[in-house]
């Protein structure tokens, strides 16, 4: 339960943001080596009538750009402007990743692995504590958005803890295409808040280093049902409306290329294709090899890879197993 008082006087990084109050805070991490600051803009929001904390962020992951536009029309948009309780922003965790287009800190570690991080450790590490420490604590419930890596390009898709009814209650609110259960990695923000017990949703689509219309569509849209569900959202915005209710997975696998080559993929992401369905072609560069790769499954295509050459034993396609309680034969 929210104690609406305690919310009244919102404290970060040392300034107490009144309510009905917009400011930005700058959240300075390091210097690069020239002595020059590198910061963070911190985008805070207050309602003059109390509530809760959702903080939103995207660019954990330095080159994953869907997440950062995501984030960047929630603030455009001015659906960051809550009705009642804070909505803080931050488009870009990992700045110094995003300005070189790389996943990683430049100590080369992953900062969605070294959560909750050490007040005297690597530079990630440092990061990640302090973050912990001086933001999340205010957060009622987060909302964290990724692309997938290098060129594999995911479906839509909000992965939850299956054994948290609550953040599968949020998950149906979200209502992305697909939910995918999912245990949360050691090192990870979403571990890290799932021990603090502060509720998140990881919101996974596209791919690394690419911005896709539809996918920002689908996050921004989500946000808005799951800031109408905390009555939240400004009553000047109409909320998005549900085609189809989200498709719920328990368990996927990969499917890998047998033989390396060009890859011609030849289905859309997102497609629920049937077993032995005609998924893509790999050939040699001199047109004397052709190979079909075909579904091992009935399924849905939660991930495509597409990338335009593969080696043998890359994975491909990342189709469904177990849907809900149905299991495909």
């Amino acid at each position: 339960m929210i104690r609406e008082k305690e919310k009244d006087l919102l404290r970060i990084l040392g300034e107490e943001i009144p309510l009905g109050t917009s400011k930005t805070i700058n959240f300075n991490i390091a210097n690069l080596y020239t002595s020059t600051k590198v910061e963070i803009p911190i985008i805070i929001e207050r309602s003059k009538k109390s509530g809760p904390t959702v903080l939103i962020t995207a660019g954990i992951h330095g080159d994953e750009i869907n997440g950062v536009e995501v984030v960047r029309q929630i603030i455009a948009k001015k659906i960051n402007r809550p009705a009642k309780g804070t909505i803080i922003c931050i488009p870009v965790l990992n700045v110094f990743g995003f300005l070189s287009m790389n996943r990683s800190f430049p100590d080369g570690r992953d900062l969605n692995r070294v959560f909750p991080g050490t007040k005297s450790g690597s530079l990630a590490s440092r990061f990640a504590y302090q973050f912990v420490n001086e933001i999340l604590p205010v957060a009622d419930f987060c909302l964290d958005f990724h692309t997938g890596g290098a060129s594999r390009f995911n479906a839509p898709h909000i992965r939850v803890d299956g054994k948290n009814e609550k953040l599968l209650e949020f998950a149906k609110i979200f209502n992305a295409p697909f939910t995918m259960f999912s245990k949360n990695l050691d090192g990870s923000y979403r571990a890290t808040c799932a021990k603090k017990g502060i509720n998140i949703l990881l919101f996974e689509g596209g791919k690394s280093q690419n911005s896709n219309r539809d996918i920002a569509r689908e996050g921004v849209h989500g946000t808005m049902r799951v800031l109408n569900h905390l009555d939240m959202l400004n009553p000047s915005f109409a909320i998005p409306e549900i085609k189809a209710e989200t498709i719920f997975i328990k368990k996927s696998s990969w499917l890998r290329a047998k033989y390396s080559g060009l890859l011609h993929v030849k289905i859309p992401y997102g497609k629920l294709v049937e077993k032995g369905e005609h998924l893509a072609t790999i050939t040699d560069p001199y047109g004397k090899m052709r190979h079909v790769v075909k579904a091992n499954n009935d399924g849905y295509i939660i991930n495509v890879n597409e990338a335009p050459i593969v080696y043998k034993g890359d994975a491909i396609f990342h189709i469904t197993t177990v849907l809900g309680d149905e299991k495909f034969e």
